[in-house]
């Protein structure tokens, strides 16, 4: 199926690893123009490799630290470079820390509101201009599984996941008159580092094996397993292209149906 995303504007954020990286190397498969941003230099220059060995894509490669603006408007402005354009944005950043809310002091939520709220605030309000002179644009916010149902222990991620829902509902509201659609992808268990992070507190905390915490969390999900970053990537790419053409200000979840809530 073609997405029609060739010669599209794309830009990624976090994309060094992991859900970024899945999602940065689909859009290069279809013929995107990729930018992909996130703070670790050599990880960049390493993912923009593994991109490049898998699709035959160049991408663009920024360093970004999404809790600085500056580092947002250059971003922004390199991606628009590259494309001559910008006709996605894929909002993501790293999950925040894990613990109960008698725990966290204000800096810790502080830092979690700029790197998982306000930084999808700055993105969105830096692309915009751009994204409006697209004949497609579309922002995708990858959240979690929280936007739907609250997950015990996270009470940051939590707070600032359903956040940046609202404010994916809002900005559905505000710029569909534009033909801009903006949705949120919330991924559930999906193999990744943060996930194995995940599991590996909750097996120190209750001192069993990890593999004990994969196969007890694989048991919730009816599918019976983790996802993959390619499986969660799909959806983002679909949502983010012009093949999609009707869906916005929704919030789907890429879990395996492990989330019950309706």
């Amino acid at each position: 199926m073609d997405l029609g995303l060739e010669r599209k504007s794309v830009l990624v954020t976090a994309a060094s690893r992991g859900l970024g990286l899945a999602t940065a190397k689909l859009f290069a498969a279809e013929g995107a123009r990729v930018t992909i941003a996130s703070r670790n230099e050599s990880s960049l220059q390493a993912a923009a490799h593994e991109i490049h060995t898998e699709t035959g894509h160049m991408v663009n490669v920024v360093r970004m630290d999404v809790n600085r603006s500056e580092d947002i408007a250059r971003v922004v402005a390199s991606a628009e470079e590259f494309g001559d354009g910008l006709d996605s944005l894929i909002c993501n950043a790293g999950g925040p820390p894990s613990g109960a809310f008698s725990q966290i002091d204000d800096s810790t939520w502080y830092q979690a509101f700029e790197q998982n709220l306000l930084s999808v605030v700055r993105l969105s309000r830096a692309a915009l201009p751009h994204l409006r002179r697209s004949s497609s644009g579309r922002i995708v916010n990858i959240t979690s599984t929280s936007v739907k149902q609250t997950i015990p222990g996270l009470v940051l991620s939590n707070t600032m996941r359903a956040g940046v829902w609202g404010l994916t509902k809002t900005l559905s509201q505000e710029l569909g008159p534009f033909g801009i659609l903006v949705n949120t992808v919330g991924p559930g268990r999906i193999s990744t580092d943060r996930i194995a992070e995940l599991d590996g507190q909750a097996a120190a905390r209750q001192g069993v094996d990890v593999a004990d915490i994969e196969t007890k969390m694989a048991a919730m999900i009816p599918l019976g397993r983790y996802g993959t970053p390619e499986e969660f990537a799909r959806m983002v790419v679909f949502l983010a292209s012009p093949l999609n053409t009707y869906v916005t200000g929704q919030a789907l979840l890429v879990d395996g149906g492990m989330v019950t809530s309706l």
